[in-house]
């Protein structure tokens, strides 16, 4: 999976991610299953509803999630991170 990272999701990762070790290294990991096996059941990738049923989402942590939208196949692009909320 090619990965294309989102002006968006650099701030959101900064503002939200980045001062945190131990969420640094589960997003790492996380992207590397992603990368890897996109289906993955670890990372229980779905699609999202309403205004929003173009894009997907997987888990990094209970509430934390990586919103991205599907490019192509094997193309991600990454849009959001934060809580489920």
């Amino acid at each position: 999976m090619n990965i294309t990272i989102h002006p968006d999701f650099k701030k959101a990762y900064r503002k939200r991610i980045a001062n945190n070790p131990k969420l640094v290294a589960r997003v790492k990991e996380r992207l590397e299953i992603f990368r890897q096996d996109p289906t993955s059941v670890i990372i229980k990738d779905h699609r999202l509803k309403g205004n929003k049923r173009d894009f997907r989402a997987f888990w990094i942590t209970g509430d934390l999630r990586i919103i991205y939208f599907p490019a192509s196949t094997n193309d991600a692009i990454l849009l959001d991170i934060g809580s489920h909320n």
